[in-house]
């Protein structure tokens, strides 16, 4: 008796362990244990990686947003001409980096260093892309108690350039701002 119940629980527990070790999933994007957004671009780990370092914002352009509509300022920050030019520092880690403001204007701080949280939201709608998302952080603020934070949309990079967008409600529809950027060679 006491054999049979020693097998039982053997084959039991070689059941569970087999069962314990089956191969994980592989997502669309190929990549085991990854979650991927759409068959056609990078997941948010992908995007993730690929962001991490220092980029220059070179322009900022309109599309779709009629000439006539002002946009006073981005961010809850400055006017858009003040970050012609800003530096992103994005690092991996704790993902928490800066924006330093280089030009020089009437409503411009030219010379600031803005501290962010920044990461990629991971859209749960297959359709969509992920977006960049951060926080600023105040002197003596922690990330966990921010609760206002900003989203632009990633359209494109491809290690040495990056576009996002960032959409804006108008009265017909939506617009964007989009920001170019370049990456700063070390």
């Amino acid at each position: 008796m006491r054999k049979h119940i020693l097998s039982v629980c053997s084959v039991f527990t070689l059941i569970v362990l087999l069962a314990s070790c089956g191969a994980q999933k592989k997502s669309s994007s190929g990549v085991a244990g990854s979650s991927s957004i759409s068959n056609d671009g990078p997941s948010a780990r992908e995007w993730r990686n690929g962001l991490k370092g220092r980029w220059v914002l070179n322009s900022v352009d309109r599309e779709d947003i009629p000439a006539a509509y002002t946009i006073k300022n981005i961010f809850d920050e400055a006017p858009v001409d003040c970050f012609i030019g800003s530096e992103w520092n994005l690092p991996g880690g704790n993902y928490q980096g800066s924006i330093s403001f280089n030009a020089s204007g009437t409503l411009c701080a030219d010379g600031a260093v803005r501290t962010i949280v920044w990461t990629v939201y991971d859209i749960p709608n297959d359709d969509l892309h992920p977006q960049f998302q951060f926080k600023k952080l105040y002197a003596g603020e922690r990330a966990k108690n921010v609760t206002t934070g900003y989203r632009m949309d990633l359209s494109y990079s491809d290690g040495q350039s990056l576009v996002m967008r960032m959409p804006i409600p108008l009265d017909n529809g939506t617009g964007n701002l989009v920001f170019n950027f370049t990456r700063v060679q070390d």
